[in-house]
């Protein structure tokens, strides 16, 4: 039986205006996100990731940014992007959370942990202050923040990058989100303890019955905890699928360069591969596919013509999606 859709995303179009004309930082992306699902969206730096997160929450710069007419974001059915500021500050943090790239730049540094954690569950929850204490150092533990009473009353500078990073998902959880984005949670952290901020979000995934939207370069955190992959490339959707079609059947150049990119310790080479070339400079009134500058496989038809999104059945009966030329004979457009 297949899940609730929690998050659908449609047709969504984020522009801003730079030096030399109108930017189409993510132009027409669409996805699906279920319940209790862990939905990664990947690609290099500039692809449109992190955009992507910030117009789900309407955190555009409105001074430079702004999500076009047509784009649809709908959480549980209800669309956000006509909703106000009031109720935009509702949704936020209680509905939809988000842990941001850096918790030292996200948690404000003159308040304590304790008075940033309570002031959100007393925010969204009705609580009194006694209660939100009794919630807050409840969720510090939960985290496995050692010494939780001690850790709120002490300042962000006082605690580690991990412990930071922990007490950043003990306040995206603490109103219990229908649906939690991370924006590379563990980009600044040594291996071991990214291992074990991705096994507390997946552990406390399970007891809150929240989806998650995890956006990342890392292709080995995403083969370690992703039900559905998205490849993002300079504002569009390159390739969508589930992670075993991702990691074991990559039918997009840019989505093969990305796992080619790897090192593997089962082969030896002399030099690691890369792709070659850069991202585009996005521009309104693109020609063409967005990969075909740096693509070995492309056509003329590639250079002059944007591709669909072509949908393949795979041995199982399930969909992939392939936004690529190469597969313009296949059934089920």
């Amino acid at each position: 039986m297949s899940k609730n859709v929690v998050l659908s995303v449609k047709n969504l179009r984020t522009y801003f205006d730079g030096k030399e004309g109108i930017v189409p930082a993510v132009d027409g992306i669409s996805f699906d996100v279920h319940e209790k699902e862990v939905f990664c969206i990947v690609g290099e730096s500039g692809c449109g990731k992190s955009v992507t997160s910030l117009s789900i929450l309407n955190l555009i710069p409105k001074n430079s940014g702004r999500i076009m007419e047509g784009s649809s974001i709908k959480l549980q059915g209800k669309e956000l992007t006509t909703l106000g500021d009031k109720e935009l500050c509702d949704i936020r943090g209680k509905d939809i959370a988000m842990i941001f790239q850096d918790p030292m730049t996200s948690l404000n540094p003159v308040f304590t942990i304790g008075k940033q954690l309570t002031e959100t569950i007393s925010r969204h929850m009705g609580v009194d202050k006694k209660e939100a204490k009794k919630r807050a150092v409840s969720l510090l533990e939960k985290v496995g923040i050692p010494s939780p009473y001690e850790r709120f009353h002490e300042y962000p500078h006082e605690l580690s990058g991990g412990m930071r990073q922990r007490i950043m998902i003990a306040m995206a959880l603490s109103c219990n989100p229908k649906v939690l984005i991370a924006d590379e949670p563990t980009t600044a952290l040594d291996v071991t303890i990214q291992a074990q901020i991705l096994d507390l979000m997946l552990k406390l995934k399970d007891e809150i019955d929240t989806s998650i939207i995890m956006i990342t370069h890392d292709l080995g955190v995403v083969a370690d905890i992703a039900d559905t992959v998205m490849v993002m490339y300079a504002g569009n959707t390159m390739e969508f699928g589930n992670s075993y079609q991702i990691f074991r059947n990559p039918l997009h150049p840019y989505t093969r360069g990305l796992l080619d990119s790897i090192p593997r310790l089962d082969r030896q080479v002399e030099r690691l591969y890369s792709i070659t070339g850069t991202v585009p400079k996005l521009h309104k009134g693109m020609k063409g596919c967005r990969f075909c500058s740096r693509c070995q496989e492309a056509t003329e038809k590639c250079k002059e013509e944007i591709p669909p999104m072509y949908t393949i059945s795979d041995m199982y009966g399930e969909n992939h999606q392939v936004n690529c030329w190469k597969y313009e004979n296949t059934v089920g457009e």
